[in-house]
């Protein structure tokens, strides 16, 4: 099982991402070794996750979501469309 996820940081950015377990991977985010971005934004909380069987299907997602603009990355947030 696979979790597509978005993390909310403290500038209020939103970082889209993969794994396969979300509790150690927003520890990695949160210790500054989970990837650049968040090394840098500081990642606050995870504000929405999908699951996927596979890493291909979980992949594909993560694109998807990531080609959004930010106000339809909220829209997706809170349940409406996407």
């Amino acid at each position: 099982m696979y979790f597509i996820y978005i993390i909310e940081c403290e500038d209020g950015s939103l970082y889209t991402g993969i794994t396969n377990d979300l509790k150690r991977r927003f520890s990695e985010h949160k210790k500054g070794i989970g990837g650049h971005y968040t090394a840098a934004h500081k990642p606050k909380r995870i504000i929405y996750t999908e699951k996927r069987k596979t890493r291909s299907e979980a992949l594909q997602r993560e694109a998807q979501i990531k080609k959004l603009r930010r106000a339809d990355k909220l829209q997706l947030i809170d349940g409406r469309n996407w």
